[in-house]
């Protein structure tokens, strides 16, 4: 693998978020005057500061054999979200389980995030 510490890893990491950058220019063209932090993380972050296996994301579901689980836990009061609940992995899906979690609060926190979410629709 490759040294974390070495400058070949910084120089790969630069040039893997480059994509992101461009992806996100297309929505925010001035995404980058209005970023003040960076932090790039790599499988390799995940590994070291969320002790994911291998940098690994979202749970070990094999295909057709389950599927991820709901925000629920047996814990009273304790709600889920992230890239090892419904809906999985990736930004989309992560913040769409917390949408869920926050819904499983409460139905009426429903309205008033639709209402945020039709205000920053109007001003985009």
């Amino acid at each position: 693998g490759i040294d974390r510490k070495s400058e070949e890893y910084k120089i790969l990491k630069e040039e893997r978020s480059q994509y992101l950058w461009k992806v996100l220019e297309k929505i925010i063209p001035d995404i980058h005057d209005r970023t003040t932090i960076v932090q790039v993380g790599t499988p390799l972050t995940h590994q070291r500061f969320l002790r994911r296996y291998q940098g690994s994301y979202g749970p070990a579901i094999n295909a057709g054999e389950g599927s991820f689980p709901f925000p629920g836990t047996p814990v009273k009061n304790l709600l889920l979200c992230g890239d090892s609940c419904f809906p999985g992995i990736g930004v989309p899906a992560v913040s769409g389980s917390g949408v869920l979690a926050a819904n499983s609060v409460s139905l009426d926190s429903i309205k008033p995030q639709l209402e945020v979410l039709q205000n920053l629709k109007q001003k985009v």
